[in-house]
């Protein structure tokens, strides 16, 4: 599996609009503090968006990341993704 080098979620982000996969990797790497610090909020946004686009890996791991937030969390996570949906 080829890796991606990301600047910034934003920047990875522009490219990801359409593919499932990069947006799956995206949650992964807050998920997981893969070159950046975990944060858990951010990768239920990747996650859900992700599995908006058909990810089915990624709805299973939003789901489990949901149910660790709290109800402040997690409606930013999904403010966070309905913006950036809207955006791209």
């Amino acid at each position: 599996m080829a890796r991606i080098e990301m600047e910034s979620a934003d920047m990875a982000a522009l490219g990801a609009a359409s593919n499932a996969d990069i947006l799956f990797e995206m949650g992964m790497m807050y998920a997981t503090g893969r070159e950046c610090e975990i944060d858990m909020i951010a990768a239920h946004k990747w996650f859900n968006i992700a599995a908006i686009k058909g990810c089915t890996r990624a709805a299973m791991l939003r789901t489990e990341i949901a149910d660790t937030l709290s109800k402040n969390e997690l409606a930013r996570a999904l403010r966070d993704a309905r913006e950036w949906m809207t955006r791209h």
